[in-house]
């Protein structure tokens, strides 16, 4: 600014020429005369200079970038090095920032143009799962945090969840709508396979049956993002990332996913961004339906022999009398419920290719069976609980291993037959008296018991004597 100062002042108020002043402050006589003018220091005016070589070729390198798609895909795509390659070939004569400058003008003027948006109260929610890690009970696994965003007022919910599924996906709907206290009419996804069946034209979805289910129960109107693109729901997404960076770092530790998913909800809670804004956007939510929606999915499954059933590669033990029995699974995102013809159970639910058996399903058959009682003692005192692991303890530490078997076999009979609060009340009294266990258990017979013909009868006692008249020693 001072040289246009100093330039102007010598000009207009000394009346210098130009190439004195050019002389004087030492610049060209053209930038004395823009000064002299008034133009502002550093614009200079476009000039457009002719560019034949760039105009001969760009028609033809359009025409090639827009059919490349049909003999190009994924990370084989067309570069502007190999791109002037193909040109030489075809015996243009030009160089290789020439046509990456054209390149880049195309890609320019076919990139997309973002609108900003406005959002309505109650209008619009958007819903993604990303990837995180967690400890849990020591172990670090990967999870998946589900997410759903109130786009007026920036609310969130977020959950945990082992597996990124259909039933956790409609899990964390339902868990949202009641953490929000009402519906969005809208909510923006993926293409995901836990919603749509199949994509058809324009925006229309062929929609999963139970996504279907669950839209109809809450009355809420699904939207989807255009395949293939990144950034039609750019608002969860950011928040995802954000929920990941803020409060999953360090990563989260717990003994169970329930204790992590309730730490991170109540820094949810604690950060809401505008508590004016989502005050109102809740009295514009659609109300929440009576009951909520069940998101367990159900399915009729068979019992093996070996009383386990089989559900996404995972097997789980019934009791001994339902086998070879078809049953009802209802799968959650952390338990599986099987009902039987007499009852329910419930198990975790197991990654694939594991198995969870619970040995006091089978007590009926390890009575009969000592050899098989051995193998699995371990896992059945885990499973029956103390005071039995106590006694089988004593009875192997007393009479070795298979001695034991046998005689906790006919514990086990005992528990079957009377019960096992009972059986478990006589052993601990057993354990603490040093009594012997079956002595204690076996039945017992008093004199009001006996039928009436019998219980005024006097046996008399033997004598050695007649002993000997017996053996025909006697006279």
């Amino acid at each position: 600014m001072d040289l246009v100062q100093t330039v102007r002042h010598l000009g207009l108020v000394e009346k210098m020429s130009a190439r004195q002043i050019a002389r004087t402050v030492k610049v060209s006589r053209n930038t004395v005369k823009r000064y002299l003018s008034g133009a502002e220091p550093g614009v200079r005016k476009p000039v457009s200079r002719p560019r034949p070589v760039y105009e001969k070729v760009e028609s033809r390198i359009k025409q090639i970038l827009e059919d490349s798609p049909r003999w190009t895909g994924g990370k084989q795509r067309l570069t502007a090095a190999r791109l002037h390659e193909m040109l030489v070939k075809e015996e243009y004569e030009v160089g290789e920032t020439i046509v990456k400058a054209c390149v880049r003008e195309w890609k320019r003027r076919g990139a997309e143009v973002f609108v900003p948006l406005e959002y309505v109260p109650g209008d619009l929610a958007e819903v993604d799962f990303f990837e995180v890690l967690v400890t849990r009970d020591g172990v670090r696994r990967k999870c998946h945090l589900f997410v759903m965003r109130l786009m007026y007022s920036g609310r969130d919910y977020a959950r945990i969840y082992d597996r990124q599924d259909q039933v956790s996906f409609l899990d964390g709907h339902v868990r949202a709508f009641e953490h929000f206290g009402g519906i969005p009419k809208r909510i923006l996804y993926d293409n995901l396979k836990a919603a749509v069946v199949r994509i058809l034209a324009g925006w229309e979805r062929e929609l999963s049956p139970r996504f279907k289910a669950l839209v109809a129960h809450y009355t809420f109107t699904p939207c989807f993002a255009r395949p293939g693109t990144g950034h039609d729901k750019g608002g969860v997404e950011s928040r995802g990332r954000s929920i990941r960076l803020r409060y999953l770092v360090p990563i989260p530790e717990g003994a169970a996913l329930e204790e992590i998913n309730a730490g991170l909800l109540q820094k949810l809670t604690e950060k809401t961004s505008d508590e004016v804004k989502a005050a109102e956007e809740k009295t514009h939510l659609t109300p929440l339906p009576l009951r909520p929606f069940n998101p367990a999915l159900v399915r009729s499954v068979m019992v093996s022999r070996r009383c386990l059933v089989k559900i996404d590669a995972a097997e789980y033990s019934v009791p001994e009398r339902w086998a070879s029995l078809e049953i009802t699974a209802a799968i959650l995102p952390d338990r599986v419920r099987l009902t039987g013809p007499d009852g329910t159970i419930e198990h975790p639910r197991m990654p694939k290719g594991q198995r969870i058996v619970d040995f006091r399903h089978y007590l009926r058959e390890l009575s009969r069976k000592p050899n098989a009682l051995r193998q699995v003692a371990k896992s059945l005192m885990r499973d029956l609980g103390e005071p039995y692991g106590a006694v089988w303890d004593r009875l192997v530490e007393a009479h070795g291993p298979d001695a034991a078997s046998r005689q906790f076999a006919e514990i086990l009979r005992r528990i079957i037959s009377q019960g096992d609060d009972v059986i478990r009340g006589h052993l601990r009294g057993c354990l603490e008296s040093g009594r012997p266990f079956l002595i204690a258990l076996a039945p017992r017979t008093g004199g009001t018991d006996l039928p009436e013909a019998y219980r005024t009868m006097k046996v008399a006692s033997a004598q050695a004597a007649e002993f000997d008249s017996l053996l025909g020693g006697g006279k």
